[in-house]
């Protein structure tokens, strides 16, 4: 019996050493990797752990029932001898990884076969080895890892059931008796031993394909981090290129490129000589990818490169997305297809992901931008409507008491009207521009009210070429007016001061002694948009905005107010922006 186990534990070793190999080949490890199979795949594992166990058949020892004299190599069987295998081992371990299905094909394939060759055992071996298939699935669990003391006990268990159907099945008993005896032990220790074996070497599969994906996502999120830059900036030639070059540096390639739907926008690596940016695409595979959709790799002939002796002769080409649309490819060339490996594959399909979702964001940053832009020079070019009606009415009746003065007012609002006209197309104004403005505009509103309103200047020449976003000043002015001396009837002040400081720039202060702001208004005014009968507060918080966006938020608007007193509202330009 101990010879037995020394000779079975050896053949145990060739099964493992088979095992080894399967386990290198690119499908198995595809397939073990996976959480779900396709029938293809389902299929496959059927016949690949169906085959190990064939393999462990003919690998097995032939027993006679009548002396136990032993063969050590398998060439047929006789009516009166049985086999000592590793059979259970594939069929196992197809129960255990692939649940019922895959083991009952396993068992099938390895138990029909042992039945066909004969012998005292063959219905019963045949028949345990399918009940093992099955037997083992019953310890599969989904999207779990298999227990190394699992696969021991179900090598163990399987051939203990094998042994207990030999019992019941084959004839004459004494015979069985003296067979199970002889080659029970041996057989269910070295199964056991080769399913935890098999284990080993398939986590070690799983185990590497764990570290290329962590590998692979480390170098995906590192290529992310250095590209974001160049992808904010589009889809152009400058930022293909500058992408190409982070890839070359971190991605194992011959060569990297990247086109949009019509041409080369970047090549980096060999054969720069001849796929030279600005030319239009060569292949008729990139074509295809950018039509599909869908990730491709070709050989030297599908790559159709114009150059004879081109020396790429492999390549991975991915999509790169917009709006859902396919806009351009990434590219990925090699020597020989031989180079391409599972890990670039997928590697590739991580990039063009994230490049994509670059590129989605960059498209809505631009479009988010775009509405920005278009609704500050709405908001900037639009003339309150009361404004202008009691303006052009002030101005009519002073055709009849005061022409001359009539002549300037009506100087005043063409001036004032060309101020917001033209501020709809300027990104700066200078504060000496929107003084001018706020002047004009106040012009107008001094002689509607005549002696109610009175605005006083303090400012220093040697600030009013600083910069701020055109229309700041006129609306913070508009604002006191209408709000803060809506019910004031006399003595409404206004005070305006700009100071120049070497240090840290220009500061904005304008003061007025209207009736002030409620705290709980003063605390969300500038930050938001308010929902109020007294008003929405779009003025103050677009011009907050503004500023902010030009200088960050040391530009923001700082308001003081106390009810029945007054409102101060101040803010400073950086001395990095003074001119």
């Amino acid at each position: 019996m101990f010879e037995l186990l020394i000779t079975m534990t050896e053949r145990i070793g060739i099964i493992v050493t088979i095992a080894f190999i399967v386990t290198r080949l690119r499908f198995f490890r595809t397939m073990i990797s996976q959480d779900k199979l396709s029938p293809v795949q389902q299929m496959q594992a059927m016949l690949v752990f169906g085959v190990l166990g064939i393999i462990g058949t003919y690998t097995g020892i032939t027993v006679s029932t009548d002396s136990l004299e032993v063969d050590k190599w398998m060439m047929q069987v006789s009516a009166d001898e049985a086999i000592a295998n590793s059979r259970v081992v594939g069929v196992v371990m197809a129960g255990l990884f692939g649940g019922y299905r895959i083991g009952l094909g396993a068992g099938l394939i390895a138990g029909l076969h042992r039945f066909t060759l004969g012998g005292f055992t063959s219905l019963a071996c045949g028949l345990a080895t399918i009940l093992a298939g099955l037997l083992a699935s019953l310890f599969h669990r989904k999207n779990e890892h298999v227990r190394f003391s699992a696969a021991l006990i179900m090598g163990a268990l399987a051939e203990t059931l094998q042994m207990l159907i030999i019992l019941l099945l084959s004839r004459p008993f004494e015979q069985a008796i003296s067979l199970v005896g002889y080659i029970g032990v041996p057989m269910i220790v070295a199964n056991g031993i080769g399913c935890a074996l098999f284990l080993l070497i398939i986590r070690s599969v799983l185990n590497e394909e764990e570290k290329a994906a962590a590998q692979q996502a480390q170098a995906s999120l590192r290529l992310a981090r250095r590209t974001i830059g160049y992808m904010r900036q589009g889809m152009n030639a400058k930022s293909a290129e500058g992408v190409c070059r982070i890839l070359f540096e971190e991605v194992n390639a011959t060569a990297v490129a990247i086109t949009n739907d019509r041409m080369i926008l970047a090549h980096v690596g060999t054969g720069d000589d001849h796929h030279a940016p600005g030319r239009p695409l060569q292949t008729e595979v990139t074509r295809r990818v950018i039509e599909q959709g869908e990730q491709l790799i070709v050989d030297r002939k599908r790559i159709q490169c114009q150059k004879p002796d081109c020396p790429l002769g492999a390549a991975v080409i991915g999509p790169l997305k917009q709006g859902g649309q396919t806009v351009g490819t990434l590219k990925f060339y090699f020597k020989h297809s031989k180079d391409i490996t599972h890990v670039t594959t997928e590697l590739m399909s991580g990039l063009t992901m994230l490049l994509s979702y670059q590129l989605e964001a960059a498209q809505l940053a631009e479009t988010k931008e775009l509405a920005k832009e278009a609704e500050i020079k709405t908001l900037q070019a639009q003339i309150h409507p009361h404004f202008l009606f009691n303006a052009l009415n002030t101005i009519l009746s002073l055709t009849r008491i005061d022409a001359v003065k009539a002549r300037n007012l009506l100087r005043s609002l063409s001036d004032y009207i060309r101020q917001n006209l033209s501020a709809a197309t300027a990104e700066k104004s200078t504060l000496q521009d929107e003084l001018q403005h706020i002047r004009s505009y106040m012009s107008i509103e001094q002689t509607r009210f005549e002696d109610k309103l009175h605005i006083r200047y303090e400012v220093e020449e040697s600030a009013l070429k600083g910069l701020v976003p055109p229309l700041t000043l006129q609306p913070l002015v508009e604002n006191s007016i209408r709000h803060g001396f809506r019910n004031k009837t006399e003595n409404c002040v206004i005070h305006i001061l700009v100071q120049g400081h070497p240090d840290w720039g220009v500061s904005v202060t304008i003061r007025d002694n209207g009736e002030g702001i409620t705290p709980e208004r003063l605390q969300h005014l500038g930050r938001q948009m308010l929902d109020s009968s007294s008003g929405t507060g779009m003025a103050v918080y677009n011009v907050n905005r503004r500023l902010t966006l030009m200088y960050g938020q040391e530009a923001s608007l700082n308001i003081n107010s106390n009810q029945a007193e007054g409102t101060e509202i101040k803010f400073q330009i950086p001395a990095a922006v003074k001119r």
